[in-house]
Parts: C-alpha cells; structure tokens; sequence
C-alpha cells in the first residue's frame, strides 16, 4: 500500500509510509504518557531513540504507517504478519494516534483504510486480528466501528507495563470486507 487519502470531517486522512525526517511528528505522540498506557513500548525520552526506532524498525517493515492528518503524520498504523507457514493465514493489527485527536474518527478510518486493502496486497491473509486491553474502551469502539468482530477476552493474557493484563480479541475476515 503506498498512500492512500480519504476525508473524515474536517481532516483529510492519509496513509503513507515513514521517513527519518518525520521523527520530530513521531516524537509527539511517542513521548505521551497517556497514548504509551496501553502499548507494549515505553514512552520515548530521547530523540536518538526514536531514530534508532524508526531506522531499524519500521522502515524496514513490510506495513508500518503513518496516520497523517493533512498530510502530517500523527499516528502509525501497522499490520504484522506471523512467521510460522501454519499462521500465515493471519496478521495482527496495531496502531497509535496523538492525543490530541482522539475521539475524531481517524483511527477507525485508518482501519478501514487498511482493511480494504491488506487482503488484497497479502493474498495468503485470511484474518486480521487485533488485541486490545480490557480497560481500553476507545480503541475497542474504534475497532467494532470498523467492521471486526469482538471474539472474547483473553485472560492474563500479557505483561504489560509489568502488570499481567487481560486483552479483548477481534478479528476481521477477508470474506467480511465489503461489509466494513
């Protein structure tokens, strides 16, 4: 997928893959506490490390994203496929957004925006999953907004920020597409 544009409001949303010029955007949402609760990093403190991430990490991913909101990034979105040939019929989806535009609807049309194009760009998918803490109701509306569906929890399913977390399923098939 290389960029894809859609309006959601007031905000023309954007998909497009990351650059090391885009750390100081990266940077907003990745030193905010409040957006690094629920996600399996640590909130960043240094520049460098940011870098470091974004050079060894995501641009080298096969779909990692970022959210851009007329055209700058303030989210990432990514999509990771499992390396075992018995999994390679599901992928686990993932995405932040800067705080400061939560509750907008740019994250579920970002799903979406995936949604109706990774099945196709990874024909051997058949599922899409994302797992989601218990106590992130945002992110669950996000995800049921977008057409998965809410499979069930995972109890003590990780360690998360050095407490073991429940974590609610959902998936989305490649035959429920055209219905999102």
């Amino acid at each position: 997928m290389g960029e894809s544009t859609t309006d959601s409001g007031a905000y023309e949303i954007s998909l497009r893959h990351f650059d090391l010029s885009d750390v100081d955007d990266f940077m907003v949402w990745a030193t905010d506490d409040q957006v690094s609760r629920f996600c399996t990093w640590n909130t960043y403190t240094s520049k460098e490390d940011a870098i470091s991430y974004i050079r060894g990490t995501i641009l080298p991913h096969p779909f990692f994203r970022a959210i851009c909101v007329n055209n700058r990034p303030v989210g990432a979105i990514s999509v990771n496929s499992n390396k075992r040939d018995d999994d390679k019929c599901r992928a686990e989806l993932g995405y932040v957004l800067a705080s400061k535009y939560w509750g907008k609807g740019i994250v579920t049309q970002a799903v979406k925006m995936v949604a109706s194009t990774i099945f196709n760009e990874w024909p051997e998918l058949e599922r899409l999953e994302a797992l989601v803490d218990v106590d992130n109701g945002g992110s669950q509306r996000v995800l049921k907004k977008a057409g998965f569906k809410r499979e069930g929890v995972l109890r003590k399913y990780i360690v998360l920020k050095g407490r073991t977390r429940d974590m609610v399923i959902f998936s989305l098939l490649s035959t429920e597409v055209s219905t999102v």
